[in-house]
């Protein structure tokens, strides 16, 4: 199922808002929850996404949900349904996010690049906290500008391009105390 933005609020995700989304991660986060108690039977995934669903499109009335909030709500849910081990197991996780990397760049300012990948690993390091685990980075060129004064793409810009390129890259490859992967993506 694919919620429409004008349905459903936005989703707050660290510092990011998410619309337009799918649903599957609802899915997810409860089929891990109820593996996490083996219970590989559970079968009120699909009647607790509905409700999730339901409350989101007719009854919450903010523009901009914390995700937070979402998943104390689907505790509370599966409390009152009588499945609390899968409540206590319970870990939110997010929608894809898409991440536009101009942010960053004008935070740090031109000329500052450890200034500006210091601040996308902070950002990383809170999607990541806050549940995500996909991660889209956008709008490259624009940051590079950024970052280099609008110098066109020299050598410089191209070398920097390579260098944010790689970052992410590695970064996506980090090994992570957490039981699943974070997968980031990037806009050339």
């Amino acid at each position: 199922m694919i919620c429409l933005a004008g349905n459903l609020p936005a989703l707050q995700i660290g510092h990011q808002q998410v619309a337009g989304y799918q649903t599957g991660w609802i899915d997810e986060s409860l089929v891990r929850a109820a593996e996490a108690c083996n219970r590989k039977d559970f079968p009120f995934i699909d009647d607790i996404r509905d409700g999730i669903l339901h409350y989101l499109e007719i009854r919450c009335p903010l523009r901009v949900f914390a995700l937070e909030d979402l998943f104390e709500r689907m505790r509370s849910m599966l409390r009152k349904i009588g499945c609390e081990a899968i409540a206590e197991h319970l870990k939110a996780l997010a929608p894809p996010v898409t991440v536009s990397l101009i942010g960053p760049a004008r935070d740090a300012g031109n000329g500052y690049e450890l200034v500006f990948f210091r601040l996308l690993s902070e950002e990383i390091q809170l999607l990541r906290e806050s549940g995500a685990e996909e991660i889209h980075f956008c709008n490259l060129k624009e940051c590079v500008e950024i970052l280099s004064c609008g110098k066109g793409m020299s050598k410089a810009c191209k070398l920097l391009t390579d260098e944010i390129t790689g970052f992410l890259e590695r970064f996506d490859k980090q090994p992570i105390a957490q039981e699943h992967k974070l997968h980031l993506t990037l806009d050339q």
